[in-house]
C-alpha cells in the first residue's frame, strides 16, 4: 500500500513506518503481524491501529517466501467403507466445512486430497513442499495406521489428526471424549429401564474410538449393577450395510436384548432396518442409540438418539493446532466434550 502525497510521489509503507507510528520496535511489529502470542494485547492494539491508519497490507507471498512457507495446509481425507461411491463418512463433511472456514480466517489455502490408506501418502507429503502442515481425517485400523504416523513424527512433519486422544500416540490429536459419550448413552438407557444392552461396533483397540464408546457404556451399566454381555457385542465398521449385517447376526444369536448402542450413526441406521425386517419395534421392543449426530440421524425412522461431536470447534482446533506447529509455537492434543441428543429411537416422549 502506498502513502504520502508530495508531488504524486508515493513510497510504499513498511513495517518501519508501522513501528514509528505505534512507538514500538520493528521486531514487535513483525511478531504482531505473524500472529505470535508473545505480545501483550495493549501493544497488539497499538500496532493494529497503526496498520489501519497507514492502510498497510501484508504481502503474504513475500512473507511466506522469507519464512520458506507455502501458505497452504493439506487436508488428507482417507477412504471409508460406505454404501455409495463417495467412500467418505458423512460425519466428516460438516468438519470439512469448519476446516475450510478456519483456514480462510487464518489466511491459509487448503489443499484437499483423497487418500487410500494403502498408499505411501506419509512419504509423499513429508518429502515434498506441497503444504506447511497436514490435517488427517479418517484412518480405519489404528494399529495399521500408527506406523505411518510414527514415520511422520520421525521426519519432522507438522500434522494433527482427528481421532482418539491416546497417552502414547505419535503426534497430536483433536478428538471427542468417546468414553464420556458412551457413558452418556449407557446412563440414558439404564434410566429408561433397559437392562440388556447390545453393542454394534469393533470394541478392540484397533478402533480406539469404538473401544472407548464401548468402555463408557459398560462403566454406566456397572454403576447400575449391570454389565454388557459379550454375546451381545458384534463387530461392525461404520457403514449402513455393516450395521445391518451386525444386527442380523445379533438377532440370529437368539440372546434377549432390549437396547442397542451402535458405535456410529451409520451402523445404527443399518441396524434400524434389520430390526424392522425382523418385526422388532423401536423403541418399544428395542431402544436404539448411535454416535456422531450426522444429518441422517434426525431423519431416520424413528429419529435417532445419538451423541453429538462438536465439529465446528473441532475444525477450528485442527487448523489452530497445525498452525501453532508451523509457527514453532507450543501445541497439544485436545479432547472435546460429547453431548447426548435424545430422540424417539430410545424415548418415545422425546
Amino acid at each position: 500500500m502506498d502513502r504520502g502525497s508530495d508531488g504524486g510521489k508515493r513510497g510504499r509503507v513498511t513495517s518501519i513506518d508501522i513501528a514509528h507510528l505505534a512507538g514500538v520496535s520493528q521486531a514487535t511489529v513483525s511478531r504482531v503481524l505473524r500472529g505470535e502470542p508473545r505480545v501483550s494485547q495493549a501493544t497488539r492494539d497499538k500496532v493494529m491501529a497503526a496498520v489501519q491508519e497507514l492502510r498497510y497490507t501484508v504481502d503474504s507471498r513475500a512473507s511466506n517466501l522469507r519464512l520458506q512457507r507455502t501458505g497452504t495446509l493439506a487436508l488428507l481425507l482417507f477412504e471409508d467403507p460406505t454404501d455409495d461411491d463417495s467412500h467418505i463418512n458423512p460425519f466428516f463433511l460438516s468438519m470439512l466445512g469448519s476446516i475450510t472456514r478456519a483456514c480462510a480466517r487464518a489466511g491459509q489455502d487448503l489443499l484437499v486430497s483423497f487418500q487410500q490408506l494403502s498408499d505411501d501418502w506419509h512419504a509423499d507429503y513429508a518429502d515434498s513442499r506441497k503444504a506447511d502442515g497436514l490435517i488427517l481425517l479418517g484412518y480405519g485400523d489404528y494399529l495399521a495406521y500408527r506406523c505411518k504416523l510414527e514415520k511422520l513424527v520421525a521426519q519432522g512433519t507438522r500434522f494433527v489428526r482427528w481421532g482418539a486422544v491416546l497417552p502414547d500416540q505419535p503426534g497430536l490429536s483433536i478428538g471427542c471424549d468417546n468414553f464420556q459419550g458412551g457413558r452418556l448413552v449407557g446412563g440414558h438407557l439404564v434410566r429408561l429401564g433397559r437392562r440388556r444392552v447390545a453393542f454394534l461396533g469393533d470394541a478392540s483397540q484397533r478402533f480406539p474410538e469404538f473401544h472407548d464408546r464401548h468402555r463408557g457404556c459398560a462403566a454406566a451399566l456397572t454403576e447400575a449393577g449391570l454389565s454388557l454381555d459379550p454375546q451381545l457385542q458384534v463387530d461392525a465398521h461404520s457403514s449402513e450395510e455393516s450395521g445391518h449385517a451386525a444386527a442380523v447376526e445379533l438377532i440370529r444369536r437368539g440372546r434377549r436384548f432390549d437396547a442397542l448402542f451402535a458405535a456410529s450413526d451409520l451402523i445404527a441406521v443399518g441396524a434400524l432396518r434389520a430390526l424392522a425386517e425382523h418385526g422388532l419395534r423401536v423403541p418399544q421392543d428395542v431402544a436404539v442409540a448411535g454416535f456422531d449426530d450426522i444429518p441422517a440421524a434426525r431423519f431416520s425412522h424413528p429419529p435417532l438418539t445419538t451423541v453429538a461431536q462438536d465439529t465446528a470447534s473441532a475444525g477450528a482446533m485442527l487448523v489452530d493446532t497445525v498452525m501453532h506447529q508451523v509457527r514453532g509455537e507450543p501445541a497439544g492434543s485436545v479432547m472435546l466434550p460429547a453431548t447426548l441428543r435424545v430422540r424417539q429411537s430410545s424415548d418415545p416422549s422425546a
